[in-house]
């Protein structure tokens, strides 16, 4: 770098994968997988709050928890480090801790059912 060149002039080689190398067919059922892992826990609480077998204030915290995860906005704003994401460990142990709780064999059967709709095997 001392003989006038800048990082921005750097010349980096990479070999590129040709796409018929690709089995497109392997990384389809891969991403079908993965979707089908974060989707699982996803619709077992859907599932739990939809139940009315399920305590009004389980419900109501988990909707509460889950809102809380989702809006944008923080009691402790997530750039402050570490502090930032303590407030959302609180909602997501509350979370756990009524799946853990609340969510029967029943539930768990229609969850998957709507698993297997929405991301067919």
């Amino acid at each position: 770098m001392t003989d006038g060149s800048s990082c921005n002039d750097s010349v980096f080689e990479a070999d590129v994968i040709e796409s018929s190398v690709i089995d497109e067919g392997a990384f389809q059922r891969l991403l079908k997988r993965a979707g089908r892992t974060i989707a699982a826990p996803a619709l077992e609480a859907l599932e739990m709050v939809m139940d009315q077998a399920t305590p009004p204030q389980a419900r109501l915290t988990m909707l509460a928890a889950l809102t809380y995860l989702l809006i944008p906005t923080d009691l402790i704003p997530d750039f402050l480090p570490v502090a930032g994401f303590s407030d959302d460990l609180v909602a997501l142990t509350a979370v756990i801790g009524l799946c853990s709780k609340h969510i029967t064999p029943d539930i768990r059967l229609r969850a998957q059912r709507r698993l297997d709709r929405w991301f067919p095997l």
